[in-house]
């Protein structure tokens, strides 16, 4: 059985992103899931820039296995700055393109989860248009799970109809928002209901083939309902058998670790590490 290609959230290390490539490199990690934070977006580096950075990166033996923009402030289902959103996804497309990884993660706001909410005809014309463009260049949108169910969101890439629409399968999410939905409704959090619905590992196999990246990352609901991002391997996720659910549909792909909270970012993303290493 082969190991998991593992792959760090640079920026969630908080040691600067070269030092954070660098750590990477020596943990022995061939990936980087790179943000686009300051100095390092599609706005800041021009042809040249992408070029050096790139060719950094791979002196140090690594690669991109996503690069993510939008992380929850943009919403395509409200006109409001529509326009703007979907020029701006055009040029994050062709900066990943440019990195030669071909990837963009992110959050594009919250898919209705009916075809008759007038809001899912505009989310499917701006994947759409974005997703055309990404055909165009070589790189796929890559949305992340976790405010839809995973059939709302097939449906949607479905209803799309691009190569260009695919899935950063985040599966923690898949715990962390259904029981936000209960909190916010002001219903005691169920779990049986939120994973019959959420499919926190078995939602592989609803989108398939188009997981083209997954994050590492593990969370628990608490009794009181409070919702909790906790070091990988402590939480909800049975993660020997979300890795077979995804190993039984081919993927090959990154396992990208992302750690957005805790005191210790370093040392829970070298216990992630050492923990990915034995699946």
């Amino acid at each position: 059985m082969s190991a998991l290609k593992i792959a760090i959230m640079v920026h969630n290390l908080k040691m600067g992103i070269y030092d954070g490539m660098a750590f990477a490199a020596r943990m022995e990690v061939p990936g980087v899931h790179l943000a686009c934070v300051k100095g390092f977006s599609y706005r800041d580096l021009d042809a040249a820039g992408r070029k050096q950075l790139l060719r950094h990166i791979r002196e140090l033996g690594l690669e991109i296995s996503a690069i993510c923009a939008w992380g929850g402030e943009v919403d395509l289902g409200v006109p409001d700055n529509l326009r703007q959103h979907i020029d701006d996804a055009k040029e994050i497309l062709q900066y990943a393109a440019d990195l030669e990884c071909g990837i963009w993660q992110g959050h594009c706001g919250v898919i209705p989860h009916s075809r008759q909410d007038p809001k899912w005809q505009r989310f499917a014309d701006s994947f759409g248009e974005i997703c055309r463009h990404g055909e165009k260049v070589g790189a796929r949108l890559a949305v992340e799970t976790g405010p839809e169910p995973p059939e709302v969101l097939m449906d949607m890439i479905n209803d799309v109809g691009s190569s260009a629409l695919c899935v950063n399968y985040d599966p923690a999410n898949l715990i962390l928002w259904p029981a936000k939905y209960m909190q916010q409704a002001g219903q005691p959090y169920d779990r049986d209901q939120a994973f019959a619905e959420y499919q926190p590992m078995e939602g592989v196999k609803v989108l398939g083939d188009r997981i083209i990246h997954t994050h590492a990352k593990d969370a628990l609901v608490q009794p009181d309902g409070k919702r909790l991002e906790v070091p990988l391997g402590s939480g909800w996720i049975d993660w020997p058998h979300y890795v077979q659910n995804l190993r039984d549909i081919g993927y090959n792909g990154y396992f990208a670790i992302e750690r957005e909270v805790g005191q210790n970012p370093v040392g829970d993303i070298t216990r992630a590490i050492n923990y990915l290493k034995t699946l």
